[in-house]
C-alpha cells in the first residue's frame, strides 16, 4: 500500500504563488507515474498535472499550462506543484494521485492511490 500526504496550501491572493507537496511512503515510490487534481465544490475531479516515473515526461491542463510545474524528487519519494500567477479560479482541493501501469494518466479513474488533499484558496 502506498500513503500519500499532501501539504503546502493556503490562502493566496491572485497573483501570488503556492508549492504543493506530496509525500509518499509504503510503496516504491519511482514505480509509479504520479498526478495532481483538484475540486472545487460542487464540481468534478479535474485533471491538473502529470509527471512520468523518471520525470522525463510531464502533462498539464491547458488552464495551467505556462502557470504550473510539476516536479519530482524520487530520492525524497515526493513530487511537488509549484502554482505561480495564480487565479481565483485555481481554488480547490488540491490532490495528489499514484499511477501503477501506464507512463503517464490523465485519468483520475485510473490511479491507484490519493492523498487526502490539501486546501488552496485563492482571493481576487
Amino acid at each position: 500500500q502506498v500513503q500519500l500526504v499532501e501539504s503546502g496550501g493556503g490562502l493566496v491572493q491572485a497573483g501570488g504563488s503556492l508549492r504543493l507537496s506530496c509525500a509518499a511512503s509504503g510503496g516504491t515510490f519511482s514505480s509509479y507515474s504520479m498526478g495532481w487534481f483538484r475540486q472545487a465544490p460542487g464540481k468534478e475531479r479535474d485533471f491538473v498535472a502529470a509527471i512520468s516515473r523518471t520525470g522525463s515526461i510531464t502533462s498539464y491542463a491547458d488552464s495551467v499550462k505556462g502557470r504550473f510545474t510539476i516536479s519530482r524528487d524520487n530520492a525524497k519519494n515526493t513530487v511537488y506543484l509549484q502554482m505561480n500567477s495564480l487565479i481565483p479560479e485555481d481554488t480547490a482541493v488540491y490532490s495528489c494521485g499514484a499511477e501503477l501501469r501506464r507512463p503517464i494518466s490523465r485519468v483520475p479513474g485510473e490511479y491507484d492511490y490519493w492523498g487526502q488533499g490539501t486546501q488552496v484558496t485563492v482571493s481576487s
